[in-house]
């Protein structure tokens, strides 16, 4: 593949849909965006590989939520790697790159040789969905089960969406001729169409979770084994990239599927954190509260966990008791205006 198309595929998600299957799907391919997420923290390995699969799971499942809305995935446990989360903040207009974040949490004294995953220990993997000012963020969770954040992500769609859903994925730091090395990761979506809901409590899965085989009946279920069976045959290389391109790939796994896709989606990296957000973070705290968070120095600070942004405040303006605004001036002197 030559530079130019490489750069065309770089920090996109291309969906598709396999025509003889009824069968949808993306393609991501992330470059700069999670170099630079990457970039932003020094993490050990096992956790820069826990970052990078959730990162690819929010850019695979991001596209389903409408413009300017906003999709979480966070995952806590109560091993070494506490926290994960990635955000995709959905473009503001058509036409424009969606956003991504990510970021995690770990007790550094406490990771060992063990699988990156296993390193989480027990606990829940959480999908959100934010609307927008006036509206109820939905919420879904599911228990960590089947070894891996993708297959934490299949149980949630089967679960709570009665979707069975496949993840593919790959990541790790990469390094072309002539180039520095950062990292790239790629990955593969396969979703079936909605299907009749399943009637009864419980499934085949681990301790009763439900699986694609208690959803899809028939043909369904034929097609769906068939297109999981053509995705097991992708290597690591191709999901990556930049050699394999994603229309040349899913030609190369699904060419009797008639496969069809649709237009790509950008995406970069974005934070959301500004300044006035941090201050209604703490606008709920009083005078005494803001006295305990206030430094040496006489002033509040505040990092972003995303983006590594540094902000600082005059503890008088923080609070529900705040004495001057963001700018110095005397509230009151504002209030007799």
């Amino acid at each position: 593949m030559s530079k130019i198309n490489q750069i065309a595929w770089d920090d996109t998600v291309l969906p598709f849909q396999l025509d003889r299957s009824d069968i949808r799907g993306r393609v991501v391919r992330l470059d700069g965006v999670l170099d630079h997420i990457l970039s932003r923290h020094d993490y050990p390995a096992p956790v820069s590989a826990m970052v990078a699969e959730l990162a690819l799971l929010v850019a695979l499942i991001g596209p389903t939520v409408k413009l300017r809305w906003k999709l979480s995935l966070q995952v806590r446990g109560n091993g070494a790697i506490r926290t994960l989360a990635a955000d995709y903040l959905a473009p503001q207009q058509d036409g424009a790159p969606a956003r991504i974040r990510a970021w995690a949490s770990f007790d550094e004294g406490r990771l060992d040789g063990r699988p990156p995953f296993q390193q989480i220990g027990e606990g829940y993997f959480a999908l959100l969905i934010d609307q927008g000012e006036g509206s109820l963020p939905y919420q879904g969770i599911t228990p960590l089960a089947g070894g891996s954040l993708s297959a934490c992500a299949r149980i949630y769609f089967a679960q709570s969406e009665q979707l069975p859903t496949r993840f593919q994925l790959a990541s790790g730091p990469s390094r072309l001729p002539g180039e520095g090395g950062h990292w790239r990761a790629g990955g593969m979506m396969l979703q079936t169409l909605p299907a009749t809901p399943m009637q009864g409590e419980g499934g085949s899965g681990e301790g009763g979770l439900i699986e694609a085989a208690d959803i899809l009946q028939g043909m369904e279920s034929e097609d769906w084994n068939r297109a999981n069976l053509l995705l097991d045959t992708v290597e690591t290389l191709e999901l990556i990239g930049p050699s394999v391109g994603p229309t040349d790939l899913l030609l190369r796994l699904f060419h009797e599927e008639e496969p069809r896709v649709f237009d790509t989606q950008r995406v970069e990296f974005g934070c959301s954190c500004t300044a006035d957000r941090v201050r209604d973070t703490l606008s709920i705290y009083s005078a005494k509260d803001i006295a305990h968070m206030t430094t040496d120095g006489g002033i509040v600070t505040a990092d972003c966990q995303f983006c590594g942004a540094h902000y600082e405040f005059d503890p008088h303006s923080l609070g529900f008791e705040a004495t001057v605004d963001a700018d110095g001036q005397p509230l009151s002197d504002r209030a007799a205006e």
